[in-house]
């Protein structure tokens, strides 16, 4: 009986050790085996999948294992070899010795794809990013888009438009982003000519970011109106450009394009994506309430955002209820929150939301009251608050914001006795609203169909039809195997 327990602890305890043996540097050589693979047959498909397992061991990365994988990639010796490595710090040693030593039992082949080679200085750059290294990751990321130049392959176009991101992000973080604006329109031209879409799309997010981080809305609008259709062929980069157009449209003064824009980009953005929804959130909040909406309380109540979108609702209150005040007390209180977001401008068009709807329940509460009340009740502090009030209440009338009447020899104002709502076109407006954004959102989905080619010409037969689908079938199965085999 001892000898059989001794006898079961041994490969317990080796694959106790065989478990941490595949380390980050193993699943680096496996994306870089799928990377090579999809570079020979030309299928995208295998170098996305590789981008999505880097972003999953990003935390994983240390100096010794992207030196041993460099060294495991590319030729030592070589300009690129030498020029990636000179950015990694040699001060892990110990590791250092176990991975080249597990990675030398291996005899490992060179490489010379032009895959490889961005997608090693990607994971330096990101590397660097991580550790706050910001300066030197802008010296890779120069040299990966100075070598992107020479290079015109489909099969690259994923790789080179994260680049891209890191490249901007890289400059973002030390406050130089104007200094690659030039460099950004140059690379949008050049994706254009060689009609890398992905590319295109991704370059036009970063300039318009690059644009709007400097407010500089009107040059961003003349970029978007000019740049060729975006056709969101990644949901990420679709997501971002209309969470730039909706900051546009808002700032335009367009709130009902921009709260249409805001929202469709709060639902396309993947739940991971938790600080993205809380920006559109926050900016589809203050254009309806520019629009005199009232967001439902559960907006605010969303599972991790109560407490980024705290201000906002007590400014919805304060919108909510009329009282110029408290929306005063909110702004000022939330100040610096307001102004990290950029909404400050924002807000102060707000105000004159807020005194509308004071104005409006006043003439609902009261069917005549004096304008030296109503000043008082909307606290204007202004020098001569009844002249103030008066011209509130005039502009409000003539826009139809309340249906009442000025009586300027006594000082009053009138309201009218509300009717019924459903003899009026409100409703009307609702239903054919709501109708719209049903009829909007199927044409999307009908759009975001794939169709085979020529489907519309070509009738098939039942026998072509039955090849066709066994084809398929056989083209499935040999997919999934070669899924399985990869991992």
């Amino acid at each position: 009986m001892t000898q059989d327990v001794e006898m079961k602890e041994q490969p317990a305890t080796s694959n106790s050790v065989a478990l941490t043996a595949p380390s980050t540097l193993q699943h680096l050589k496996e994306i870089a085996s799928l990377i090579e693979t999809g570079a020979y047959a030309r299928e995208v498909r295998r170098i996305v999948r590789a981008v999505r397992l880097t972003i999953a061991l990003r935390k994983k990365l240390k100096a010794s294992v992207i030196s041993a994988f460099l060294t495991h990639t590319l030729t030592p010796g070589s300009e690129v070899h030498s020029r990636l490595s000179s950015y990694i710090p040699k001060d892990d040693e110990h590791e250092m010795e176990v991975d080249t030593a597990t990675s030398a039992t291996q005899a490992p082949t060179k490489h010379s794809l032009p895959e490889l080679e961005i997608y090693s200085c990607l994971l330096v750059l990101i590397f660097l990013i991580d550790q706050k290294r910001y300066n030197e990751a802008k010296a890779c990321a120069s040299a990966g888009i100075g070598r992107l130049k020479n290079f015109n392959k489909r099969t690259l176009d994923v790789l080179t438009s994260r680049l891209y991101f890191y490249y901007s992000l890289s400059y973002e973080l030390t406050g130089d982003l104007a200094e690659i604006r030039g460099n950004l329109l140059a690379l949008h031209r050049i994706a254009t000519l060689r009609r890398d879409e992905l590319g295109q799309e991704t370059l036009l997010n970063l300039l318009l970011r690059n644009y709007l981080h400097y407010n500089l809305y009107d040059q961003a609008e003349k970029l978007r109106s000019k740049a060729p259709r975006f056709e969101a062929h990644s949901n990420q980069q679709f997501c971002r450009y209309l969470f730039y157009l909706g900051k546009i449209r808002t700032i335009q003064l367009e709130y009902t394009d921009a709260k249409e824009s805001l929202l469709q980009a709060a639902r396309k953005a993947p739940v991971a994506a938790l600080g993205f929804r809380v920006q559109c959130t926050k900016w589809a909040v203050i254009v309806r309430l520019l629009l005199g909406e009232i967001p439902e309380r559960t907006v605010f109540m969303q599972k991790g955002m109560e407490k980024a979108l705290r201000p906002y609702f007590e400014l919805t209150n304060a919108v909510r209820i009329g009282d110029l005040e408290l929306f005063r007390t909110v702004a000022e209180k939330f100040s610096s929150t307001f102004s990290s977001d950029r909404t400050n401008n924002l807000i102060v068009r707000l105000r004159h939301n807020v005194i509308r709807t004071g104005l409006r329940n006043i003439s609902i509460s009261y069917s005549r009251i004096s304008l030296a009340d109503v000043a008082k009740k909307l606290r204007l502090d202004s020098a001569n608050p009844v002249a103030d009030a008066e011209s509130i209440v005039a502009k409000a009338i003539r826009d139809g914001a309340i249906d009442a009447t000025l009586d300027h020899a006594n000082g009053w104002m009138v309201s009218k006795e509300t009717g019924d709502i459903y003899s009026t076109n409100e409703p009307q407006i609702a239903f054919n609203s709501r109708i719209a954004f049903c009829l909007n959102m199927h044409n999307e989905a009908v759009r975001a169909l794939r169709f085979p080619p020529n489907s519309h010409k070509e009738k098939e037969c039942a026998e072509k039809r039955r090849e066709r689908q066994q084809q398929e079938q056989e083209l499935a199965k040999h997919i999934a195997e070669e899924d399985d085999d990869e991992f």
